[in-house]
């Protein structure tokens, strides 16, 4: 084979450090972005920060904030409390009495933030007279306990985690776990939700209204309660609907996560990048200025740099560093108003009407308007949140997939999640509307939804099934 030299021209994109920087500062949170620029702050002495001057010179526009919530993952005992209306109940740590001095509330409230579970129930075992070897193994179940409250591993497993020379025998650690049940809150050291139950029920007054019948349910049948199976229910315990009713408040009336109480508080707040307001008739977009860095360059060491360009080649590099930072922030929060009011053009009738006026929405078409590639908004929309007087919404919520309609056209699918929702809240509970029944109502007002695809957005949104929905 010949060699030979060659000489060809070709393009190539090559991302510069300046890019690269605009492309990150561009897909972080308005926090993470915080804290970037405060790094920035620190490594960059030619970098500051313009208190109370605002040097960005975008388009803005002045806003009103509101509010809005979110969803929580859902675990294994979700399926039966949820059923039992457990599920929007809020554990409050007791506070004390209610008095007028604000300084003690205040030293309350810090106590109950900070204290936790396995510290309430440590300083319970060092007031109470024991062995120092059931101590011992008290304290090593206590630390075994998750945040609801529950030992979730079987005391033969934790026996086998126990050195040989202990010669430990199960019935210990069971009567270590028994001491640990006895102890508050009530309900604590259960393995599962029907012993959680259980020791509740036992801790209250004897003369407690159904409490046998009670016990028997969370014992032996709490799966027929999770199944709302009512009909085999009053058979089972022999009551009839107004003594079976009361036996339910009973029940719902316990706390299904007695350790929830004194679990760390895991707040996070959310700023929003934009604020949406209608004005004069028009829906329009507007940065919050509590979210955009105010920064400038700092005229000392600038100065310094300007009367000793030779010996200053470090700071030289610092200042072109603080130039890129100043015209990335920028140009970021240009993109994000740019787009924001590209999405709130679109979804004008969800502004006027709510989630069932939702029109489809994808990527590409808020691209092509902004003329900017596809993975540019994918950027723009992670994790920007826009603050509307319907609420508080991610970017990312405005795009959703597209259903057809009988007359040709196209819905978001967010919309048909509205209308499902609509239609069950507006149900006979004794009489709830399966996800057939569902679909042809829909199909009434022209959408064409398959039974399927009502089952799985009501799953998406935490419904049950029609016969687990049903009352008696």
């Amino acid at each position: 084979m010949k060699q030979s030299l060659q000489l060809k021209l070709h393009q190539q994109l090559t991302l510069t450090p300046q890019l690269q920087q605009s492309i990150r500062l561009l897909q972080l949170s308005t926090l993470e972005l915080s804290q970037e620029i405060s790094q920035m702050l620190q490594d960059n002495p030619l970098l500051e920060r313009a208190d109370g001057e605002d040097r960005f010179d975008g388009p803005a526009s002045a806003a009103e904030p509101a509010a809005s919530g979110a969803e929580e993952p859902r675990n294994e005992r979700d399926e039966v409390y949820d059923e039992m209306a457990w599920g929007d109940r809020q554990v409050v740590v007791s506070q004390g009495s209610g008095g007028d001095d604000d300084e003690d509330r205040d030293f309350q409230q810090a106590d109950a933030s900070h204290d936790n579970l396995r510290r309430h129930l440590l300083d319970q075992l060092s007031l109470t007279p024991m062995s120092a070897r059931d101590r011992q193994l008290a304290e090593l179940l206590v630390e075994g306990l998750d945040d609801d409250g529950y030992l979730n591993t079987p005391i033969d497993e934790l026996a086998e985690l126990f050195p040989a020379e202990m010669e430990l025998d199960p019935l210990e650690l069971e009567t270590a776990l028994k001491l640990i049940q006895s102890l508050d809150p009530a309900g604590v050291g259960a393995r599962d939700l029907g012993e959680c139950l259980w020791l509740q029920l036992r801790a209250l007054p004897g003369d407690t209204p159904f409490l046998d019948a009670a016990q028997i349910l969370v014992r032996q049948h709490l799966n027929l309660l999770a199944d709302r199976e009512y009909g085999k229910l009053k058979k089972l315990l022999n009551l009839a609907d107004p003594e079976f009713i009361q036996l339910r408040q009973l029940i719902t009336s316990l706390n299904p996560r007695p350790g929830a109480a004194f679990a760390p508080l895991d707040t996070r707040y959310v700023t929003p990048d934009v604020f949406v307001r209608k004005i004069k008739g028009l829906w329009v977009s507007s940065l919050n200025p509590e979210a955009v860095p105010k920064l400038r360059i700092n005229e000392l060491y600038a100065g310094i740099l300007r009367g000793n360009r030779e010996g200053g080649a470090s700071l030289g590099a610092q200042l072109q560093e603080a130039r890129w930072l100043i015209k990335n922030v920028q140009q970021r929060f240009e993109t994000i108003l740019k787009v924001s009011q590209a999405i709130v053009d679109r979804q004008r009738m969800f502004f006027e009407h709510g989630e069932v006026a939702m029109r489809p929405l994808t990527l590409k078409e808020i691209a092509d308007t902004v003329e900017l590639h596809e993975s540019t908004i994918s950027r723009v929309t992670t994790q920007k949140y826009m603050m509307t007087p319907r609420g508080l919404f991610e970017f990312k919520y405005f795009f959703g997939s597209s259903l057809a309609t009988e007359e040709g056209g196209a819905t978001s699918s967010t919309a048909i999640r509205a209308l499902i929702r609509q239609f069950i809240d507006a149900e006979n509970r004794a009489k709830p509307l399966s996800d057939n029944t569902i679909a042809e109502l829909l199909g009434k007002q022209g959408f064409v939804v398959a039974r399927r695809t009502v089952a799985k957005y009501r799953e998406l949104m935490n419904i049950p099934p029609a016969n687990q929905r049903k009352s008696i």
